[in-house]
């Protein structure tokens, strides 16, 4: 069984790296660095929401392993979109904005990309029949991506997570 094929938004035409294999398919959908560590952090912070103390950037950074001074620029980014709120003082550091359950995957990436991803549609009329069919597939791929960053929060990955632990445990058992 092969890997499936990773998940990023980003422009450009798919391509083969096998010609014998179109399961090897690069995905022009694809997870930025950035995004995957805010993610991870965000997911952390997600994991101590019930307790309502902030975490330390070192203890996120070490738990997570994401360089502390890249993690310090992402929080500060999603503090300033509201995600996430700082706390001064000697216990102080970071705790989520708003309910883990009130947080998508489409305002992390929004948030740190810049951009509504919804928002980006190009009004010239296509030249040809076959741009236009492939403007449409491509659109089609764009709002599924779209709809699937909208579904998921926080807390659904926290789940996901903690599933997936049970069945490790459960494996090693």
């Amino acid at each position: 069984m092969s890997p499936a094929p990773k998940l990023a938004i980003t422009g450009g035409e798919p391509e083969y790296n096998s010609r014998d294999d179109p399961s090897h398919l690069i995905s022009p959908v694809e997870l930025s660095c950035k995004t995957e560590y805010a993610l991870l952090a965000l997911l952390e912070l997600t994991s101590h929401y019930d307790e309502a103390e902030p975490q330390q950037i070192r203890q996120i950074a070490a738990v997570q392993d994401i360089p502390d001074r890249y993690l310090e620029q992402l929080l500060a980014t999603l503090r300033r979109c509201g995600l996430v709120r700082s706390q001064r003082g000697a216990k102080g550091g970071y705790i989520l904005g708003r309910e883990p359950w009130k947080i998508t995957l489409l305002d992390v990436i929004n948030c740190l990309e810049g951009s509504d991803a919804k928002a980006s549609k190009d009004d010239t009329p296509p030249k040809t029949v076959e741009s236009a069919v492939v403007g449409e597939v491509w659109q089609e791929v764009h709002d599924r991506a779209y709809d699937v960053l909208q579904g998921y929060t926080l807390q659904d990955l926290c789940e996901k997570r903690d599933s997936r632990r049970q069945l490790d445990i459960m494996y090693y058992i």
